[in-house]
């Protein structure tokens, strides 16, 4: 554990205790500040501290941050297929079926074995000690762009991007039915009120998740579509595209039960392009990952002669 002590200055008096500290700690995020409130770990003068506390001249606030645990996870040697790396970041085309972090009933084969060998551990660990380096995750049948860190200041300037929704996130799909036209669908997503494995539509308990959809071509009884996200939601392309009666083709869990395309494991969802503004460099930068076979091969399948 380690501890932070600052003294409020009078120009610093009035200020949210999460503003103060993200402007005298720049290595640690707001959100992982808000955190470490949440959790107890800070004081404003001996007294716990809240979210909403505010600071006052001549405050004595202390800061305990716990040490990071080793990650307890095997490295494994799998092939990657990297779009970019540097000191920082690394960007990696992830393949259908392969599980981003280890969980109950994934405890190998993961991308995050594949990095722990690639990297020689050198991954950030502010994520916790199961997902080293992970900044966002897209499903285990979802394919495409995912951006990892290297260390804890790369993953603080990714995290807070994500957190203010300025990131590019562009996927390709295809979906059931012939849509007329492109959309923009604001609906909020949370946990299903029966089935609590799965998303929904939930205007009640639900956060708040736009998706802009535009329809790239029309198939035979389906449509190939990108969309662009504005949140970053659990399943948030699929639950939107299945509540306005489009879902994804082969998504098991929010479409039909039974899958037209025979061999179609999972759903046809790809995320192509990643953007956003470089830790080091503080440009804008942006990643393309190609559409794997499978979907080009089935796009070609589908298309109207």
């Amino acid at each position: 554990m380690t501890k932070y002590e600052f003294q409020v200055s009078d120009t610093q008096s009035g200020q949210r205790i999460d503003k103060y500290l993200s402007s005298m700690m720049g290595d640690f995020s707001r959100s992982y500040l808000q955190k470490l409130l949440k959790d107890g770990q800070i004081t404003i003068n001996g007294g716990l501290a809240r979210p909403s506390s505010k600071t006052a001249a001549e405050d004595k606030i202390e800061v305990l941050v716990p040490d990071l645990a080793e990650p307890d996870i095997k490295p494994e040697n799998i092939p990657l297929d990297i779009l970019y790396e540097d000191d920082d970041l690394i960007l990696v085309n992830k393949p259908k079926g392969m599980v981003v972090h280890p969980a109950a009933g994934h405890s190998g084969g993961t991308l995050v074995n594949a990095l722990m060998f690639h990297c020689k551990g050198q991954l950030s660990g502010i994520n916790g000690i199961t997902r080293p380096g992970i900044v966002h995750r897209i499903d285990r049948d979802t394919t495409g762009v995912l951006v990892v860190c290297k260390n804890d200041r790369a993953h603080n300037c990714l995290a807070d991007q994500l957190k203010v929704h300025s990131i590019t996130r562009r996927y390709r799909a295809i979906v059931h039915g012939v849509l007329k036209e492109d959309g923009i669908i604001n609906a909020p997503i949370g946990r299903h009120s029966i089935d609590r494995k799965k998303m929904a539509v939930n205007p009640k308990n639900g956060k708040e998740a736009v998706t802009h959809y535009h329809i790239l071509e029309p198939l035979r009884n389906f449509t190939y579509i990108e969309c662009e996200l504005e949140t970053g939601r659990t399943h948030q392309i699929r639950v939107h595209m299945a509540s306005i009666g489009h879902p994804l083709l082969g998504d098991e869990v929010y479409g039909p039960a039974k899958c037209p395309v025979k061999g179609l494991q999972g759903q046809t969802l790809h995320a192509m392009v990643l953007g956003f503004i470089h830790p080091t460099t503080l440009k804008y930068v942006e990643y393309t990952a190609p559409l794997p076979p499978y979907f080009t091969d089935l796009l070609n399948a589908l298309r109207i002669s």
